[in-house]
């Protein structure tokens, strides 16, 4: 579990990194502050291993406050401005974030951050919060996934679980490299599972997922794999 602290003067930015936040379970809030002073106690009082801190502050902004620690946790820099990009990497910062902040872009951010510290080696994969648990999921049990307006069933083989607030979009731009495919607008599928395909569906044993006129580029590119051309 990494534990971090969210450092911003704007409540909507605060918001949108709990939310983030919220659907990954590597990661726990121990605290959250509008100011460098607050901040600082609380770094003084506990243990973070990341600080997700805004730049652009008023009294002390996130750079110079940084700067000041003898002890310095890791860092994701947050702002609305690119001015400080060359700064924040020099002082080894985790990465930078320009608000607003996807949760694609958040994700792949805290992903930089596991890797560097060296804190999961296990095989690919996500965790859940669902039904007030997080779930851990490895992606090679997922069989696909299906979008219910702004929110996400995830399926396995006997099982599924419901996501909220997750629509699948969330996730194809995350997992298309690892051997997942988007072939309708509320489909994102696991290709291993795949068994049999046509022009208008593909099968996962006695499952049928319907292929969208909008994605028939991506079937066809995932079809010539599928059959060795």
């Amino acid at each position: 579990m990494i534990k971090c602290i969210l450092v911003d003067d704007e409540p909507l930015a605060i918001s949108l990194l709990e939310n983030h936040i919220s659907k990954m379970g590597e990661l726990k809030i121990v605290a959250t502050c509008n100011n460098a002073l607050e901040a600082y106690r609380i770094l003084r009082g506990q243990q973070v291993d990341l600080m997700f801190l805004d730049i652009q502050m008023p009294d002390l902004n996130g750079i110079e406050f940084f700067k000041s620690l003898d002890k310095k946790p890791a860092v994701i820099f947050t702002t609305a401005h690119r001015d400080y990009a060359l700064e924040g990497f020099e002082l080894q910062a985790v990465d930078y974030l320009l608000k607003p902040i996807t949760f694609e872009r958040f994700f792949r951010s805290v992903q930089r951050m596991i890797r560097q510290e060296n804190v999961l080696q296990e095989p690919e994969f996500m965790i859940f919060r669902s039904g007030g648990f997080s779930h851990k999921i490895l992606l090679k049990d997922i069989l696909y996934f299906e979008s219910f307006g702004n929110d996400l069933k995830v399926y396995f083989q006997n099982t599924s679980i419901t996501v909220s607030k997750s629509p699948v979009s969330e996730f194809a731009h995350l997992l298309l490299d690892k051997d997942f495919v988007r072939i309708h607008l509320s489909f994102l599928v696991n290709t291993s599972h795949i068994t049999s395909i046509s022009s208008q569906e593909i099968l996962m044993g006695n499952i049928s997922i319907p292929v969208g006129r909008s994605y028939k580029k991506e079937f066809e590119d995932f079809a010539r794999k599928f059959l060795g051309n």
